[in-house]
């Protein structure tokens, strides 16, 4: 790769990764999570789709295309999957909160449930429950996202511990497997046009103006809306008559095409 060619991807991946981070704040996930989730992803790419022709993939070989040790490469190789990395949880500091007032009996009343907790103090307090099991975020800060996800609530110089869990997100599971599945095909596509040749190229078009006066914005969100569903309609119509018979299963392909609004808002416009 050249030192140009790094440089832009570096540039397109803080690009994509800041619309992803935001899900994943907001829905609880720490970068333990996600480094966790990205290290498996380096590990089956490289097992899966870099294997030297007439070759089969070794640990030794993925370890030196990933940059990752043998050990780990070998321990993310038998992973199988989400259920697994699942544990990794324990990385967000809101989890590991929650999880010592629940378990730990110094945060306890009398019958044995987690106590109301004075704000300060210097033993079973909520201060000495974050410094005990945050490492060093400040009690205040524990305190404010704590209090945002509904997970306590504070009676004057007391905290209470409301729900037993750290769930800041409210995102519909349906839209976030959308994630998943849209966005992925996306990026399959944008990964093909990148090595395929010109006669092997797939569709990847989109419209924008960055001067569009913003009293037109509502009027354009109902053209587009309007016209994209009219030819999402008249695609799946085409794709239906176009389907393979119910003895013919061995012939039939998936295929998609995607069409989506974005519109710039004021925090992204001042994001450097």
């Amino acid at each position: 790769m050249t030192e140009s060619a790094g440089k832009a991807l570096s540039s397109a991946l803080l690009t994509l990764l800041r619309p992803l981070v935001r899900i994943l704040l907001r829905n609880g996930i720490a970068f333990g999570t996600f480094a966790e989730l990205a290290k498996k992803t380096y590990v089956d790419v490289a097992f899966e789709e870099f294997v030297v022709p007439g070759k089969k993939q070794t640990i030794s070989r993925v370890s030196v295309l990933t940059g990752l040790t043998r050990k780990e490469t070998r321990r993310l190789h038998d992973l199988e999957g989400p259920d697994d990395l699942g544990a990794h949880q324990r990385y967000n500091r809101a989890v590991r909160v929650i999880s010592g007032w629940v378990n730990d009996p110094r945060y306890h009343d009398n019958r044995g449930k987690p106590a109301n907790l004075a704000l300060e103090g210097a033993s079973g307090s909520f201060a000495d429950l974050v410094r005990r099991y945050s490492g060093d975020m400040p009690t205040q800060a524990m305190l404010e996202v704590l209090l945002s996800a509904g997970s306590v609530a504070r009676d004057g110089d007391r905290v209470q511990l409301v729900r037993h869990a750290y769930v800041p997100g409210q995102d519909p599971v349906d839209k976030i497997h959308i994630l998943g599945t849209d966005v992925a095909e996306l990026a399959g596509t944008i990964d093909h046009n990148l090595t395929a040749q010109p006669a092997a190229l797939r569709l990847q078009r989109k419209v924008s103006n960055d001067r569009v006066d913003a009293q037109a914005l509502a009027a354009f969100r109902t053209l587009a809306a309007e016209r994209a569903q009219a030819l999402l309609e008249e695609l799946d119509r085409w794709l239906a008559e176009h389907e393979t018979q119910d003895n013919d299963t061995a012939r039939g392909r998936y295929v998609s095409l995607g069409i989506y609004y974005y519109e710039q808002n004021d925090t992204e416009e001042n994001d450097p």
